[in-house]
């Protein structure tokens, strides 16, 4: 089987950033793209074309556009090499920071948190702003500053006192930075190259940014990170569709997927005979960025849910479509009332209003809109009314008695001037709405349970800015035909695998990195606990840049710490395996290398299409989580110190709790490689993975080695204990041990809970053996304890993989009891 670093799963502002980040930094990176490239002149535009540019790969559709109707709202996203950069209209506004609130309530329960803030993404919005090549609108610059409708929209803002601006656009008017804007000039080439080989041209105005644009002037992902990825080494494969995504036994992920394969090129012969895909294949990785959309990302985690056991009960949750409103000024003319319009001169979006935040803190911006200029036709085509129509028979009759053979002023009536066109003015709100929709599954396929009821108030007020704006303008003011009916049409959905402080509130940490699965990254609109109110491809790109630093910054930390081990513990810890990121970014490092194909942890359990190859072990894991507080030295002494001088501080970096102990706590994966030897040897021993977290130790960090033993004789007749033995490494570099057992001791069943959720710890300075223990000077002592919440977690994440998995959890849980009865049952 082949197996990477990294695989990235789509290509769009989180996918992209996350491929080059990744890749520069010397990783092995396979982009999952299931679209097609698209090189400047390759985007459709003949009546053939356009009506092919749809993704529906089951009728041999594998365009652009994948539109998604559901009950209550309708959205529409992007398929090919770029994502959503493809046919977005090239917006980079950041998030304001008063937008970045926590656990502000909404109507009927939950609420909308966010676990970063402006501060935190700031350094990497100026890293993706600089990447990408941002620049406003330059309306000040010959050629450019007739532009009416960003004219028009300044001047309206001006009467009605709003706050107008140029915002910032990933567009190429100039063809260096430091050069004077010029329409159609040749851009410059990047350092890295374009993956496409093809020459780019500055923006001609012409409007056609949301169907892609065919000179290059737009800075796409393609012709930027994505450019830059595959100049580090990144594979990119287009076309290629991820179906299943399950966790590997020992860390890791397995990734399934088809490759498809179009008839010809974007033709009507492109559906000649049935649609071809090739697969399933599958790849596997040490990490699994998945990037797909909103949409895409949700659905590959609500599809395979069963193989990702105790996942957030969040997933589905804080749907909404950032407060996406599109309405139509109809005959708008400047403040003059002198000159039409001309929405289709420039680039889709060139300036915004700033509406601000009111009594409910819902803000929201209003963009101009804009459309190519064929569309121009199709507005005039479907205003010719009957009239005109008429008039044009009875003149064509006319001419037929008298002999008129000259139709060019009937033709030129019958076509108009054009007034519909040449003044509609299409305006563009997003804000602030609210997060309450679910995203599930029905009968196998994705669906929203969303309204905008609970929004109604900020469509309201948006609305009738947008009427303000008109009556400036001398418009008339159209909803678009789904609002008629109190539809939304989102081109930005967002949600579905929000992140959050905790498992009970998210589904991903504040780095992406979902709860409970190491190495596993949402980095889209999907992670997104509410809506940005502004453009929001900026801020998911600025997330995922932030993602990728704390994956880089552990990776470096814990391949550091690799260095330092015994020539004994280095051979159990191999590099690649050393690099696997733990729950909150932090590193978890795996002490067996990447399976094999014909291992037995080549897949891990949960629903699978094709069977997976076996040896005869089967193996069982499950997660812990235990927390306390460990005093200062070692037991009793420690004890006593602490209450002698109160809670003092031990070092800069860490702070005693309240209580006169060191907070502590692990979040470990037991893994026991082959049941039937593990129930069989009297060590009953097995691997421990994963993280401690202390002040003490510098914060959370990653296992270099762990063991644990079930049920081994105790010092005391009939008593068992459960050790644990955790190597690691403080952020000074320093090695230490955590050395704990649970005392089972016999006695009355009413101590079961007690003696089973209590874990007796010792840190220990030095990477020490269990018969060094007394011998190891003792840096601080203590019990953590397991809650109950966490008990009722860990039941529900044992999983199995090989031929006897339910046989084997079976056994398993005899033994466990039938020790426990030994202990506590009736003698």
């Amino acid at each position: 089987m082949e197996h990477v670093d990294a695989v990235v799963v789509g290509s769009g502002f989180g996918g992209a950033v996350a491929a080059y980040r990744l890749a520069e930094a010397g990783l092995s990176v396979v982009v999952l793209e299931r679209g097609r490239a698209y090189a400047p002149g390759d985007f459709p535009r003949g009546p053939a074309q356009l009506g092919r540019a749809f993704w529906d790969p089951a009728e041999g559709l594998y365009g652009m556009y994948d539109i998604w109707s559901f009950s209550d709202c309708d959205s529409v996203v992007a398929s090919g090499l770029g994502g959503g950069s493809l046919i977005y209209a090239n917006v980079m506004l950041r998030k304001d920071e008063d937008w970045f609130v926590h656990e502000q309530a909404l109507p009927g329960g939950g609420y909308e948190s966010w676990p970063v803030t402006r501060a935190d993404l700031d350094p990497h919005y100026d890293a993706v702003e600089r990447m990408i090549g941002v620049t406003p609108y330059p309306l000040s610059h010959p050629g450019f500053d007739g532009t009416l409708k960003t004219l028009a929209m300044r001047d309206a803002a001006a009467e009605l006192g709003l706050d107008w601006r140029l915002p910032p656009l990933a567009v190429s008017f100039a063809p260096s930075p430091d050069a004077e804007p010029c329409q159609g000039v040749p851009v410059a080439a990047a350092a890295y190259g374009n993956l496409h080989g093809g020459p780019r041209r500055t923006c001609r105005l012409c409007g056609e940014c949301d169907i892609g644009c065919n000179d290059g002037a737009k800075n796409s992902l393609d012709h930027t990170y994505l450019s830059a990825a595959r100049h580090h080494g990144a594979d990119l494969r287009a076309l290629h569709e991820v179906r299943r995504v399950r966790p590997r036994v020992g860390g890791g992920y397995d990734v399934q997927y088809v490759e498809h394969m179009p008839r010809g090129d974007d033709t009507a012969e492109d559906g000649d005979g049935p649609p071809r895909s090739t697969g399933p294949h599958t790849i596997s990785c040490d990490r699994l960025v998945l990037a797909a959309g909103t949409y895409g990302t949700s659905h590959l985690l609500l599809k395979n849910r069963a193989a990702f056991p105790g996942l957030s009960a969040a997933l589905g949750t804080r749907f909404c479509g950032n407060g996406d409103m599109l309405a139509f000024l109809l005959r708008a003319t400047d403040r003059s009332r002198t000159r039409p319009i001309r929405a289709s001169r420039g680039p889709v979006i060139t300036s915004a209003i700033r509406l601000d935040d009111g009594a409910d803190g819902r803000g929201a911006y209003i963009e101009d809109g804009g459309y190519p200029e064929f569309v121009d036709y199709l507005a005039e085509g479907a205003t010719m009314g009957p009239g005109r129509v008429a008039r044009f028979l009875l003149r064509r009759l006319r001419n037929i008695v008298t002999h008129d053979t000259n139709l060019s002023a009937e033709i030129a009536d019958l076509i108009g001037r054009g007034e519909l066109s040449g003044t509609s003015l299409p305006l563009l709100g997003m804000g602030r709405d609210v997060p309450d929709g679910r995203l599930r599954l029905r009968d196998g396929r994705l669906d929203v349970e969303w309204t905008a009821e609970t929004s109604e108030d900020y469509f309201d007020r948006v609305r009738a800015i947008m009427r303000r704006i008109g009556d400036v303008l001398g418009a008339e003011y159209a909803d678009s035909p789904p609002w008629w009916r109190k539809r939304v049409m989102t081109v930005h959905p967002l949600g579905g695998a929000p992140m959050g402080l905790h498992p009970g509130e998210g589904v991903c940490d504040a780095y992406g990195e979902v709860f409970g699965f190491p190495g596993l990254y949402v980095a889209d609109g999907a992670a997104l606990p509410g809506p940005v109110g502004a453009n929001p491809s900026l801020t998911i790109a600025a997330l995922a840049d932030r993602m990728c630093s704390r994956i880089l910054e552990t990776r470096a930390s814990v391949t550091a710490s690799v260095t330092k081990l015994s020539p004994i513990e280095a051979e159990a810890v191999p590099v690649g395996a050393a690099a696997r990121p733990a729950a909150d970014g932090t590193e978890a490092s795996a002490p067996e290398a990447p399976a094999a194909a014909d291992s037995p942890r080549a897949f891990a359990a949960g629903p699978q299409d094709e069977p997976s190859v076996f040896e005869d072990r089967t193996s069982l894991w499950f997660v812990e989580e235990m927390r306390g507080l460990l005093l200062p030295g070692p037991p009793g002494r420690a004890a006593r110190e602490s209450a002698a001088r109160g809670s003092a501080a031990r070092g800069s970096a860490a702070r005693e709790s309240a209580a006169g102990g060191f907070p502590f706590a692990f979040r470990l994966t037991i893994t026991i490689d082959d049941i039937e030897r593990f129930l069989a040897e009297p060590g009953h021993e097995a691997r421990a993975e994963g993280w401690i977290e202390a002040d003490l130790c510098g914060g959370r960090r990653p296992l270099a080695r762990g063991s644990f033993n079930l049920f081994v004789p105790g010092e005391t007749a009939g008593q068992r204990c459960m050790r644990y033995r955790l190597h690691f490494y403080d952020a000074e570099g320093r090695p230490r041990t955590l050395a704990g057992r649970k005392e089972i001791q016999p006695g009355v069943p009413t101590r079961l809970w007690l003696d089973t959720s209590t874990l007796h710890a010792r840190l220990l300075e030095g990477h020490v053996e269990e018969d060094g223990d007394e011998r190891a000077a003792v840096v601080a002592a203590g019990t953590l304890r397991i809650l109950p919440s966490d008990l009722v977690r860990m039941l529900t994440t044992f999983r199995t993989a090989g031929p006897d998995g339910a046989t084997a959890v079976a056994r398993f849980c005899r033994f466990f009891l039938g020790e426990l009865w030994e202990v506590y049952g009736p003698g």
